[in-house]
């Protein structure tokens, strides 16, 4: 179930400042905004006022709109766990990418970020920048990690990923399922929530299988 823009301060942080509960408002206010409205459509004016917030609080944590929207998209990850401290222990692969498929198939599919990547389409020929700065700050930054990650599990001679970011790709887009179409089409979904988690799984398991090293040829050979 995806998790209510308030919850961002409790996972970010169990006790925050002032400043810091502020920046936290400030962030969920522009969350809802971009998505309700786009970021064409949206000032840093209408931020402050629906966060409850001067607009010198706004600019003094987000020097831009443009920051602020990168910081929104960003923010999603860390609610996922999509960050540097997810995807570390490189020998045990099978846990790691189960989980990273489990948090990832979660977000992509989530109400907020279907509505801004819909948003980034629609406004792509007008406002190119803005699919720029979400590609950047969401589906190149998981790419990223992804990709540093296969990169350390190739040195303990288990799996073998040749070329490490063309594999994350690969990882990343077979995750997205026919209930990431689906969605972004506006069709029906019911049918695919019971199966999604299995999916999710025997995904990652067949990521897996597929980089395996074997061990028996290469004795042969």
């Amino acid at each position: 179930m995806t998790k209510p823009l308030t919850s961002i301060a409790t996972e970010m942080s169990p006790i925050l400042t002032r400043s810091e509960q502020k920046r936290v408002q400030v962030l969920a206010s522009a969350t809802a905004l971009f998505c309700d409205q786009g970021f064409a459509n949206t000032s840093m004016d209408e931020v402050a006022k629906h966060a409850g917030v001067s607009k010198q609080t706004v600019y003094s944590h987000f020097g831009s709109k443009d920051d602020l929207f990168v910081a929104a998209i960003e923010s999603k990850c860390v609610v996922h766990q999509l960050t540097d401290d997810a995807l570390i222990d490189a020998s045990q692969p099978q846990r790691v990418i189960l989980l990273f498929a489990q948090q990832f198939g979660e977000m992509i599919v989530s109400k907020e970020a279907m509505t801004v990547f819909k948003t980034c389409v629609a406004q792509a020929d007008t406002h190119p920048e803005v699919s720029i700065l979400f590609y950047e700050a969401g589906p190149k930054h998981i790419l990223g990690l992804i990709r540093n990650y296969l990169t350390k599990v190739n040195d303990h001679g288990v799996y073998l990923f040749e070329n490490p970011h063309e594999s994350a790709v690969r990882l990343c887009l077979m995750l997205f399922g026919e209930l990431k179409l689906r969605l972004e089409l506006g069709l029906d979904i019911e049918d695919l929530l019971n199966s999604r988690q299995q999916y999710l799984q025997e995904t990652a398991e067949m990521f897996l299988r597929a980089h395996k090293v074997d061990i028996e040829q290469i004795k042969l050979n």
